[in-house]
């Protein structure tokens, strides 16, 4: 590669990495309001205890043990009782069986997205068919006891679940809806007898990661927690636990992690997700993969690609044993988030919150500046899907001189074939000499041999960039261009016998095939890598035929944008002398 060939692919990368810094600057997070007065009511931390609130706060101090869990909603008898709560967000269903939070229905967020049409289909809604309550407690059965709490509903916008145990001991779970998808949870044990009590080592369920419709993708189900530095992501491939990711291996069942440092875990589908964030880390993280219901026939419909074996992840916090004094309580506090994965709603809450949504290492660099420059112009009021269309023309301005030099190259290289092969018939019974000279043929004529890779090759980190952030950002779910009613989803237009017909992928495929016509062959190529080139478009239109709308316009685009490139270099004149491959002996 030449000096003025290095010197552009340092400055385009050099514009990429600063890509992100210059978004953050120009249309950076909006801080959130601050929160409104906190009900005289509301428990908030210890020090608002309706129990004794002079007494101090007990603190756990031994490890976490492996107790004989059950879970506070098995084997209860009777009728359960529920009590909604709601706010502009959502509605959120509080179960008497555990205490704990059953649903949450999301009301800005429809559970599919159809076609534009009067009737209102069903909410989002989190925990879906999970087993058991978000927010109950596992453990033995002197913590469990029967799984049966009272629920008082004390306001609008805060609940309490109450049990006694034979122990003696009282649990008590207060919730407090908030802004932004949050609800202030406190778990308190309280011990107004005489003598202390033990509660011992247990875990507090976060929820279930269950897909929010029959079409979901089982591979967009998972876990995430996070340590203070770093995030760590669990999904079915995990615990499918496949040799080189294909081969069936041991399957697992269970993860744990974390030694004292778990500052928040999280449970999330493609697009939402529920995150616990305690107030002082827990001692560990604890993921089960689970069975949940399976979607009923009126439920899956006509509908393809329902899950037929459905299964859930459940997360949960562990926590140490621990002794609670008499009359003293001992209180767990945490924020629990349960919403969209929106890149600008998840980076105000701070705490690293943004990283469930996996927009960590070198492609997750890349996902993030995209989604902000989206998200940017898309506040300018652009819609999605020409933002996409806009971002392309930038990256691809971005690249211009690389792409235009690779073309320049790779022309010089085919006009230069004859020669090259006659360098090749010269010293084809010295390989090594043939490869000097054709080195040497190449550096006088100004060729670089890799130069038709190299656009392609720097462009794979943005490609990916774009699959990773349309497998998470909920602001294209929904987001509507052209014939596309789901920029995060195919687009789909008709299905004839079971074959979902979509346009993107078509005109991406047809543009490739255009693109690979009209592009120089290089002479190094054989024959076999001819053909393989050739079917390439094809096998790419295959692979990306169900993938979503947003990435197959970025695509063709992109090809559109490469092939008037193309043409434009190709019509213009050749200005540099071309050397002779072998030049005539001079004679004295």
């Amino acid at each position: 590669m030449d000096r003025k060939s290095l010197l552009i692919l340092a400055g385009a990368f050099g514009v990429l990495l600063a890509w992100m810094p210059l978004t953050n600057k120009f249309f950076p997070p909006i801080a959130l309001p601050p929160p409104p007065p906190q009900s005289t009511n509301a428990v908030v931390g210890a020090t608002n205890s309706t129990f004794n609130s002079t007494q101090p706060i007990v603190q756990g101090s031994a490890s976490v043990g492996n107790p004989s869990l059950r879970t506070e909603s098995s084997g209860i008898q009777g009728k359960e009782v529920t009590v909604t709560l709601e706010n502009e967000d959502g509605q959120y269903v509080f179960s008497s069986a555990g205490g704990g939070l059953k649903h949450v229905h999301l009301k800005n967020y429809p559970e599919t997205i159809e076609k534009k049409s009067d009737k209102k289909g069903k909410l989002a809604n989190l925990n879906a068919k999970a087993p058991l309550a978000a927010l109950s407690l596992l453990g033995p059965d002197t913590l469990v006891g029967d799984g049966v709490y009272s629920l008082k509903q004390v306001d609008s916008t805060i609940l309490r679940a109450e049990k006694n145990l034979p122990n003696g001991l009282r649990v008590i779970k207060e919730y407090q809806l908030s802004t932004n998808y949050l609800i202030k949870f406190n778990l308190k044990f309280e011990n107004p007898t005489a003598q202390p009590i033990t509660v011992p080592a247990r875990e507090i369920v976060i929820g279930t990661a269950t897909p929010i419709g029959v079409q979901d993708e089982a591979m967009f189900l998972g876990m995430n927690w996070f340590n203070g530095s770093d995030a760590e992501h669990l999904t079915e491939s995990w615990f499918a636990n496949r040799t080189l990711g294909c081969f069936p291996g041991q399957t697992r069942t269970v993860y744990s992690g974390g030694n004292s440092n778990v500052a928040w875990a999280a449970v999330h589908n493609q697009f939402f997700t529920m995150i616990a964030v305690p107030q002082t880390p827990a001692a560990q993280v604890v993921g089960r993969q689970i069975p949940i219901t399976a979607p009923t026939k009126e439920e899956i419909g006509t509908k393809s690609g329902a899950l037929l074996a459905p299964l859930g992840y459940q997360t949960s916090l562990a926590y140490n044993e621990v002794t609670v004094p008499p009359n003293q309580l001992f209180v767990t506090s945490m924020d629990v988030f349960a919403g969209p994965k929106e890149y600008n709603t998840l980076a105000r809450l701070g705490r690293n919150l943004d990283l469930v949504m996996g927009f960590d290492g070198f492609i997750g660099f890349f996902a993030k500046s995209l989604l902000l420059s989206l998200n940017g112009l898309n506040s300018m009021g652009m819609g999605y899907g020409m933002a996409i269309i806009v971002i392309t023309i930038i990256i691809k301005l971005v690249f211009w001189p690389l792409s235009a030099s690779s073309t320049r190259s790779m022309k010089r290289m085919q006009k230069l074939q004859p020669q090259m092969k006659a360098i090749q018939d010269k010293y084809k019974a010295e390989p090594a000499k043939m490869q000097s000279k054709l080195g040497e043929f190449m550096k006088e004529n100004k060729i670089n041999p890799v130069a038709g890779c190299l656009p392609m090759i720097i462009q794979i980190p943005v490609f990916f960039g774009f699959y990773r952030m349309l497998q998470a950002a909920i602001e294209l779910r929904g987001a509507s261009f052209l014939w596309a009613i789901d920029l995060s989803s195919p687009d789909t237009v008709a299905t004839i016998a079971g074959f979902p017909i979509n346009i993107f992928p078509l005109l991406m495929g047809a543009t490739m095939i255009w693109q690979a016509q009209i592009t120089p062959t290089s002479p190094a190529v054989d024959a076999t890598q001819q053909k393989i080139m050739k079917y390439m478009p094809l096998m790419m239109m295959v692979f990306l035929y169900n993938f979503s709308a947003g990435l197959t316009i970025y695509w063709t685009v992109q090809n559109l944008l490469s092939i008037a490139q193309m043409k434009l270099t190709r019509d213009k004149p050749e200005t540099t002398t071309l050397q002779p491959a072998i030049r005539p002996v001079k004679r004295a």
